[in-house]
Parts: structure tokens; sequence; C-alpha cells
């Protein structure tokens, strides 16, 4: 669901107190907080209310507390729950550490961002000059990439060079991806996919057997049936791949991008119950990462 900028602002304030006070929290508390009238506070907290995100109790000494539906909506784990912040090298996730905290310790010089990030673990298991991957964080989804330059032994902690940073966008798949999806059946020839490639302006498309997804099919599939002098009457059953990855389109973005990376893939195919409604590609995930 999308929520209003208010309305994010009061469900992540009201879960922050309700976490720390584990009691009901009062909206004029949380108007404080956010420098908002408490009125204001008061009608969001019904809206709120009414999709089921927090849940209120009357009374002197009621006031609001989050729903478990808030905390999915935000992806954030419940008070007891830890959230594990990996650190990736290669891109394999480095065992037995995680991130307790990332201090930046340089943000205004134009050319220099160091930071010192304290881990749980050893920091024997780095090297200075090692570049790695932080992320993502719970709250912001934050993806840091830097050069190992210190250690801290005592902490522990690294000191980091930053490269990158960006904040992944929380929303789901379904807000990026390309749909309606235009798809292709066993029985079409590569000469048919070939035109609708054309006509839509797309490199790839699933192959579709009634309801049921038999395989997916790119350009550079048809590219290498051509070289091997393969008809393009041949039915794309043919040449098509048959291992689809797919991704529910409620799963969020920052989710996916390791399985492209993982998979080596240029794009999936987006699944609701069942049913392909939608393609991801690389280029989807580009134009929404920030660069800037």
């Amino acid at each position: 669901m999308d929520l209003s900028l208010i309305q994010n602002d009061i469900l992540i304030t009201l879960i922050s107190l309700y976490e720390k006070k584990s009691i009901p929290i009062k909206g004029e508390e949380i108007a404080d907080i956010i420098r908002r009238n408490p009125g204001t506070v008061r009608n969001q907290m019904q809206a709120l209310k009414a999709i089921g995100l927090v849940d209120g109790i009357p009374g002197p000494k009621g006031g609001y507390h989050p729903t478990a539906v808030a905390y999915k909506e935000l992806n954030l784990k419940r008070d007891g729950e830890v959230y594990e912040v990996k650190i990736s090298r290669d891109s394999e996730v480095i065992p037995g550490v995680k991130v307790a905290e990332i201090i930046f310790t340089t943000l205004s010089h134009a050319d220099i961002c160091h930071a010192q990030i304290k881990i749980i673990g050893s920091v024997k298991l780095f090297n200075i000059g090692d570049v790695i991957t932080i992320g993502p964080t719970p709250m912001n989804k934050l993806m840091i990439k830097g050069e190992v330059f210190g250690k801290d032994e005592n902490e522990p902690a690294l000191i980091v060079s930053i490269l990158e940073m960006v904040s992944l966008p929380k929303k789901p798949i379904r807000s990026y991806m390309t749909a309606p999806i235009k798809m292709l059946s066993t029985r079409s020839t590569l000469m048919d996919a070939i035109h609708l490639f054309n006509k839509y302006r797309i490199h790839g498309a699933p192959v579709m057997e009634g309801n049921f997804l038999m395989g997916i099919i790119t350009m550079t599939d048809i590219l290498l049936a051509i070289e091997e002098k393969i008809s393009l009457e041949a039915p794309v059953s043919e040449v098509m791949t048959e291992e689809v990855i797919q991704a529910d389109a409620s799963v969020q973005i920052y989710e996916v991008i390791r399985k492209f990376k993982e998979k080596q893939i240029g794009r999936l195919v987006v699944v609701e119950d069942g049913q392909p409604i939608g393609i991801l590609t690389q280029s989807d995930i580009f134009r929404v990462i920030p660069t800037h």
C-alpha cells in the first residue's frame, strides 16, 4: 500500500516509541516529535487504523500501537528479532560477521567520505585494501561499498573509504515492472517472437501453454538459433530457456537485486497468485536506483 509522507512519519515514530516504552502511545506525543498539529495526527491515525496498520486503546491510559501489518509494510523486525546487516566481499557474504553500527566520520568534504563500521565478529577476517559491500540496512535500505584502509581490534571496527552509497527504493517490484506482459505460446514460431519483440521494442517474453509458464525466450536465444541454422518457422519451445527465474509482485526491489547478480540474468518474470503479470529487467532497476 502507498502511504503519504505524513502517514509514513507517524508510523515510523509510533513504532520507535512503542519499541522503547511497550505501552500505547499518545497522538500528542507523536505530534510533538514530528512537529505536526495533534488534530492532524489523530485524523491520520484513524486512516491508518482503517487500513489495519495501527490499533487504538480508548481511555485516559489509552493510545495507539502498531500492528504486525505495520512492521511488514515498513519491512521492520519486531522487538526481540534481530535484523542482520551483512558484509560481502567479492559478492560472497562473510560468515560470522555482521554490522552493529555505521558512523560517518567525514561527509562534508567534496572528495572524501569515510566511515567507521563497528562489527560483531573479528576484524582479522579483513585485509587492508579489501573492497566490501555493507547492507542493506533495515530502515532505509542503505547499501555501502567501500575500501578498508584501517582496522580497530578493540572496538572492533573497520575504517572504510566510501566508494558508492545508495538507498534502495522500498516499493514492491510491481511498481517498477513492465506491464501488461507480452507473452508467446509454445506454438509460436521464432518469427512470431521477432515480430513481437520489434513491435513492442522488448528483448524477451515468457512462453505459455494455457495458464502454465513453460519457459522464456530472449533475442539472444533467437540469434543463437539463427547461428545454428534453425528455421525461423521452428516453435519457440525448441530454443527457449525452461528454467524461468520468478519473483512475487509483493517482493521489494532490494530483494531481487541479489538474485539478478547471483543468477547472472537480465530479466525475471513477476508473478501474482502463480500467474505472470509483468517483466522486471536490469534496466528497470537502474532507472529507480539513485545515482547522485
